[in-house]
């Protein structure tokens, strides 16, 4: 059958299958690592909580500790009686005295409010030795200002799941709970390459017909970006044994391999053959725009395991999209974290897209001043300015016209290089 001829498979199919056929790899390994060193990890188990947080009922705001009936009218003065910093446990409050309470500390036994130092007047001491008096200007409310131990997290209790990835503030919650270690999973240990005999180094002299690699630099990048060991084998010859050789050396120590380029059909792109010889290789037609050739199979090792293969399309902006929409879900299956795509942002089109494809399309966009989604005006999957310029892609249905005005998906770049 002509490649042109194929039925096209719909990407979420195809990240079905590349889902499917990524889990029976998925990586066992696991190790224990500082929370300071966890950033961008995936976790291979659940984080329980050693405590309550917070573990004391604590103050929210700077002011004075009470009980509130023992201010029965605006303008009660009350005696001072402790002075109770962040960290240091106050003694028991005795009626109709108000305990002076920053910010994070620890509310006396005898207290069931606090009054922020704005609504009160502080008044010297009479006596040598005395902290002073307090006049409250406010009729205090039962509970005010009081953060409950263990409102914010219970002893026991789950704060972070198996398969999330790491961000800064999931590193702050496993610290707030006393995890000074994490179990994550090992880090994907990723090789690739590039194919093409008119690929050169920037550096070099560009002779003609001939382009520099932005492909290796973008997708060495992305990859790093997500976490991953990156083997960077260069530039292979268009030479079937070059190919072959680079898979096996690809496979040797690695569990994904990613090649950029050699997707298609044409007498000099040999990834097909080199893979069929040495494991196993589908070529598939995706329909979407940028994107649509995508080669997906697994190079075998000689102790019979095997690493997965992913080629990916030479022109930049379609390896760029698919490296976004299809390397990261099987980098997400082989750590064991949810594979799904994030689900978009509601965004307003401040552009006309009459002549939709009948392909699922991603256009570059870019947020604009006033809120809504502006359109880089060469959509071309050669055109590498558009992804440097959008922070964002459209996500546009098969045959689906965008009028100005319009409510579009928008699945920002961050969130999508980040997953």
């Amino acid at each position: 059958m002509n490649a042109d001829a194929r039925p096209l498979l719909s990407l979420d199919e195809a990240l079905a299958r590349l889902v499917a056929g990524a889990v029976p790899h998925a990586i066992v390994q696991t190790e224990s690592v500082s929370t300071f060193d966890a950033l961008g990890r995936v976790l291979a188990a659940e984080v329980l909580s050693a405590l309550d947080v917070p573990p004391e009922d604590n103050s929210s705001m700077d002011g004075y500790a009470l009980h509130a009936a023992s201010v029965p009218a605006a303008g009660t003065v009350l005696t001072v009686s402790q002075r109770i910093p962040a960290g240091v446990p106050g003694e028991p409050l005795q009626p109709g005295t108000a305990a002076r309470i920053f910010t994070g500390g620890q509310v006396p036994p005898g207290a069931d409010a606090i009054v922020m130092q704005e609504e009160c007047d502080a008044l010297p001491a009479q006596n040598p030795g005395e902290l002073g008096q307090v006049r409250v200007n406010v009729m205090p409310q039962h509970g005010q200002w009081i953060r409950r131990r263990g409102e914010d997290v219970r002893l026991g209790s789950a704060v972070l799941h198996r398969g999330e990835r790491l961000t800064p503030q999931a590193l702050g919650m496993a610290a707030s709970v006393g995890a000074a270690l994490l179990p994550v999973v090992r880090r994907p240990r990723v090789a690739l390459f590039s194919t093409g005999d008119e690929l050169m180094m920037p550096g070099e002299p560009l002779r003609p017909g001939a382009i520099y690699n932005s492909n290796r630099f973008m997708l060495c990048a992305l990859l790093q970006a997500a976490g991953c060991e990156v083997t960077d084998l260069g530039i292979v010859p268009d030479r079937l044994d070059a190919t072959r050789a680079a898979l096996r050396e690809a496979a040797a120590a690695n569990d994904l391999i990613v090649t950029s380029g050699g997707v298609s059909v044409g007498e000099e792109d040999h990834l097909k053959p080199a893979a069929q010889a040495e494991g196993r290789l589908e070529h598939w037609q995706m329909a979407i725009k940028p994107g649509k050739p995508l080669a997906f199979g697994a190079v075998h090792r000689t102790d019979g395991s095997a690493a997965l293969l992913l080629g990916l399309p030479g022109n930049p902006v379609s390896s760029f999209v698919t490296y976004l929409l299809c390397v990261t879900t099987v980098l997400r299956a082989l750590q064991g974290a949810p594979t799904a795509l994030p689900a978009g942002l509601p965004a307003r089109a401040d552009f006309d897209w009459p002549r939709p494809d009948k392909r699922r399309e991603f256009l570059r966009v870019r947020v604009n001043a006033a809120g809504g989604l502006d359109l880089f005006p060469n959509q071309s999957s050669g055109v590498l300015t558009s992804a440097v310029w959008a922070d964002g892609l459209v996500d546009n249905p098969s045959l689906q016209v965008i009028r100005r005005g319009d409510t579009v998906r928008f699945l920002p770049l961050a969130e999508l290089i980040a997953r």
